[in-house]
């Protein structure tokens, strides 16, 4: 229990006016103050009478200047049943993708709960929705050791690479049976790992390089989608989980519209805004920024044992961590081929950009069996998909040296993006691949780009006219070296 802040007169008027908020909405039935006299500042002539009673049944009874234990609960009761409504909201708009209330009606509960808080200063905790922004900016970033290290994952590049991962799997498992898997999008993001310990979320970490990563815990408790306490009531005493932390596409939009009408330079794709935004040292610039997360895999957990995957993110899901809905059992090479050519025809209709597939055993038993190379676990793989291909122009031709004195052409398009960035300029190799694709300045050209390979010219598409040819003439003396680019 507690007491109420000195104030006595304030917070009571301000506590009826709580109750009769929260009594319109029907979680307390019946507001009835009696009466309310004026009072000093020591709240020495108070006369209040107020009964309540809420769904639970409570009543609770305050009066003749005693502002007793009871009345503190009534307005915890109040602080609670916001939150809590603000937590139901944010499961169902974030998890389920199932909104009960509208934006602005969780904005006046927010609004409400802030109220209420700065009334009362005493029901504030570091849990509540008011209080993912809180903590000063830091002077660098702490390191801390993965539990359990995070590995990258293989590559499958195709189709047969794909297939030849599914026959390794059945070999090291001995069995000639259609061997279950948990497929899912792979996200274009960030890796993080978020540490619960009894429901409460006490850390997040980077990737990093897989066995530790930075402390970004302050900027990880801003993502409005991420449950600073886990829903319902018991949990495992440790609960370590896995995601990525990404920018929707139509908030990135927003983001760069915002960025461009304060003056500032605009983000060049969903991936790095989502990575500055994680590692900048202000919390409060974080919180600005729209980060997502999905979460997708266990670290170490105690007191709880799953024996599938699916298990796992069916329960993660109703603690209130978001999952993605694309995430699917498949059996078999041929409906893990279904699913990634699939997947790869939707991607440019999803609200996110992913670069690929994932498809990892779902029994865990079997993961186990299977297990680890140093880097990589045998257990999953990730299947990219086929480069994507955009038009562009070619706006110039021009020559760098490198380090050791390689001279190479680059050509300089006009802005395109593609594959997660925007490509300005595209290096031609030597005058042979100018000559082999017939390029030309003023030229419409395919180019293509594939994770993280450098963009290039695939052909041209349509032919500029008015340049019939272009040379690159290079001259080696003992001194120097001399380039200079001709069009004749």
């Amino acid at each position: 229990m507690g007491r109420l802040v000195q104030n006595h007169s304030t917070n009571i008027e301000g506590l009826i006016k709580w109750l009769k908020k929260i009594a319109a909405r029907n979680e307390i039935k019946t507001v009835t103050p009696a009466s309310l006299s004026k009072t000093n500042g020591r709240g020495e002539k108070l006369e209040l009478k107020i009964t309540v009673k809420t769904n639970e049944g409570y009543k609770l009874l305050a009066r003749k200047g005693r502002l007793v234990q009871e009345v503190f609960l009534v307005t915890s009761l109040a602080d609670s049943e916001i939150k809590k409504i603000i937590e139901d909201h944010n499961y169902n708009y974030y998890v389920l993708d199932n909104p009960i209330i509208s934006d602005k009606e969780w904005d006046t509960l927010f609004r409400e709960l802030q109220e209420l808080e700065r009334n009362n200063p005493s029901l504030i905790d570091k849990n509540s929705p008011t209080q993912r922004v809180g903590a000063k900016p830091l002077k660098g970033f702490k390191t801390a050791a993965h539990r359990i290290p995070m590995l990258s994952l293989a590559n499958a590049m195709n189709e047969d690479e794909l297939i030849s991962f599914n026959e390794r799997i059945k070999k090291l498992l001995e069995t000639t049976h259609k061997i279950e898997y948990m497929a899912e999008p792979k996200l274009d993001g960030i890796g993080v790992e978020l540490i619960y310990q009894d429901g409460i979320l006490i850390k997040g970490l980077t990737r990093g390089d897989g066995f530790e990563g930075e402390d970004i815990t302050q900027n990880v408790r801003t993502i409005k989608s991420l449950p600073l306490k886990l829903l319902g009531q018991r949990f495992p005493s440790l609960l370590e989980v896995r995601g990525e932390v990404f920018i929707k596409i139509s908030d990135f939009d927003k983001l760069n519209e915002t960025q461009i009408k304060k003056g500032l330079q605009v983000f060049a794709n969903p991936r790095n805004a989502a990575a500055g935004s994680l590692r900048q040292l202000d919390p409060r610039i974080t919180s600005s920024r729209p980060l997502s997360i999905n979460c997708y895999e266990p670290g170490v957990i105690e007191d709880k044992n799953f024996k599938t995957h699916q298990e796992f993110l069916f329960y993660i899901k109703n603690l209130g961590l978001p999952v993605n809905s694309m995430i699917k059992k498949v059996s078999g090479a041929k409906n893990v081929i279904k699913y990634h050519n699939t997947l790869e025809l939707k991607r440019n209709e999803l609200n996110y950009e992913i670069d690929g597939t994932v498809f990892k055993l779902n029994n865990y038993i079997e993961r186990e069996k299977a297990g680890s190379r140093s880097r990589s676990p045998r257990w999953a793989i990730a299947g990219k998909f086929k480069a994507q291909q955009v038009t562009t122009e070619i706006v110039s031709i021009s020559v760098q040296v490198g380090r050791t004195g390689a001279l190479t052409p680059v050509a300089k398009v006009k802005p395109v993006y593609v594959s997660g960035v925007t490509v300005t300029n595209i290096t031609l190799h030597n005058q042979d691949e100018i000559e082999r694709k017939d390029i030309r300045i003023g030229d419409s050209v395919l180019i293509e780009r594939s994770g993280d390979v450098i963009p290039k010219i695939v052909k041209v598409v349509k032919r500029n006219k008015t340049v019939s040819y272009t040379h690159l003439r290079a001259h080696e003396t003992k001194a120097n070296l001399v380039c200079r680019l001709l069009l004749e």
